[in-house]
């Protein structure tokens, strides 16, 4: 079943305020999400953003259809963090060699991680490095429009006089100002940033756009403005993130995408998900609770026990994702004896999950509609597990539907059920085997009718015969 895009509502950064969803072209729906900077294990607070936008990317595919879906998500391999990791870890090897050791390595850690976690491969994973030419024909468009200039071997973005910059992360100009302190480079104003710098002896370095003689390399909002336009185009329907990243990556991004294609919008919806603290303080390796992805699936380091991808999963979701989340020992305890539950319900009714079980319940789908209210999902997930307990069948298949869809598949709910299909499918079987009982019955061939009636019965489907004919809906 294909639900109406006009039930989808997403809440956008920018304007403040859910509203109904409408893609620009619903044969194209286009998501880019920024990805990571892979020169460490990725930690809990980077697998939020993963998460989050893994179930907005199976819902889009379940509106749209899965052909009709592109989601951007990208690797930044680029970056003053990765040069020092790979100075540090490779010390004997030429920088650039290094370099891709310390990437390759960390970007392979990194799927493995969100790949345990049940989340879906973007459908572009663009590296950063494979696109300093889209990043040069950026910066040259803003050179012409003067919106950019050189100074001292470095491009920088023009702000003064750009009235919307600051519209999406809603900040004051002080603000602003003070946030902006913290990147050095030469500038005409302090509010501006660096589309481009120079490199120093040893580091990754490109030939210069705009005359510059000195080698140099991108800077960093650049990278996901030439990504997401090579991928996705000029505009596209959503762009999504941590909130961390809203200024000034966010900002400098939709600034200097805006300017070049001379766009009034680059995205139509800005979402972003909140930040993340453990155990109620900020995560820091200082306080000691800095923990990875991979620490919590395979060491005992957080709660003296190894944590399965479904539970670390569904405790990331039990928060709505666009408020704070405090990440604790109970809360994935909680999520696993959730997990247990449901599974205690599935199992004795032979679900196999290794087969890709059936299409979601309409409730989970309606939730998800709502900006993606896992909450209420979950919810009428703990209804169907009740249900399947008391013996129904059906809502076991429902709430196995449910795990499917929200990407917390679990091999403990596995059988020889045969399944059926809650989709256009199944509808239209239903429809079929109605009409044949329908016309058994005006032949009075009630033993054919009946017949009918019991194989729909066994399928989960319960008749309404009235005056006007007949009705069916699912058994509860």
């Amino acid at each position: 079943m294909r639900f109406d895009a006009m039930d989808l509502k997403l809440y956008d950064t920018l304007t403040r305020e859910k509203r109904i969803f409408k893609p620009l072209d619903p044969a194209n729906v286009r998501m880019y999400v920024c990805g990571p900077t892979v020169y460490d294990f990725a930690h809990i607070g980077n697998a939020r953003p993963v998460i989050v936008f893994d179930v907005l990317f199976r819902l889009l595919r379940h509106i749209y259809g899965a052909d009709h879906v592109t989601y951007v998500r990208n690797i930044t391999d680029v970056d003053d963090k990765i040069n020092a990791r790979a100075a540090e870890e490779y010390p004997d090897l030429p920088l650039n060699e290094a370099i891709r050791k310390v990437t390759e390595k960390t970007e392979d850690q990194f799927h493995k991680d969100v790949d345990a976690l049940g989340c879906l491969p973007p459908t572009k994973e663009p590296r950063a490095t494979e696109h300093i030419a889209e990043m040069k024909k950026i910066i040259s468009r803003l050179l012409t429009s003067k919106r950019a200039y050189r100074f001292k071997d470095h491009v920088l973005f023009r702000v003064k006089g750009l009235a919307s910059y600051g519209k999406l992360s809603h900040r004051s100009l002080g603000d602003m100002r003070s946030s902006a302190r913290g990147e050095v480079a030469p500038k005409h104003n302090p509010m501006d940033f660096v589309l481009w710098k120079p490199s120093d002896a040893g580091e990754p370095a490109w030939p210069s756009p705009a005359g510059i003689k000195r080698p140099g390399r991108p800077g960093w909002h650049i990278e996901c403005s030439a990504m997401s336009w090579k991928y996705l185009g000029e505009r596209f329907d959503i762009h999504g993130g941590g909130v961390d990243l809203l200024f000034p990556h966010h900002e400098n991004e939709r600034a200097q995408s805006c300017r070049a294609f001379n766009k009034q919008k680059m995205a139509q919806v800005w979402m972003h998900n909140g930040f993340l603290q453990v155990e109620g303080e900020k995560m820091s390796k200082s306080l000691g609770n800095f923990v990875t992805i991979h620490e919590l699936l395979a060491t005992a380091k957080f709660g003296g026990v190894k944590w399965e991808g479904a539970v670390l999963r569904l405790a990331m979701l039990k928060t709505h994702y666009r408020q704070s989340i405090d990440w604790t020992v109970r809360s994935l305890e909680e999520a696993k004896a959730i997990i247990n539950s449901w599974a205690d319900a599935i199992q004795p009714h032979g679900i196999d999950a290794q087969e890709g079980v059936f299409s979601p319940p309409a409730p989970i789908v309606d939730a998800l509609c709502d900006d993606l209210n896992v909450s209420a999902a979950v919810t009428e997930m703990h209804r169907l597990a009740n249900a399947a307990k008391n013996g129904d069948a059906i809502a076991a298949r429902a709430l196995a539907a449910a795990a499917d869809f929200l990407g917390l598949q679990r091999s403990t709910w596995d059988s020889k059920l045969e399944k059926y299909i809650f989709d256009s499918a199944f509808d239209s079987r239903v429809d079929e085997m109605i009409a044949a009982r329908d016309a058994a019955r005006k032949a009075k061939n009630f033993e054919e009718s009946d017949r009918i009636r019991d194989e729909l019965a066994k399928m989960g489907v319960v008749l309404k015969d009235t005056k006007d004919g007949t009705t069916w809906e699912i058994a509860r």
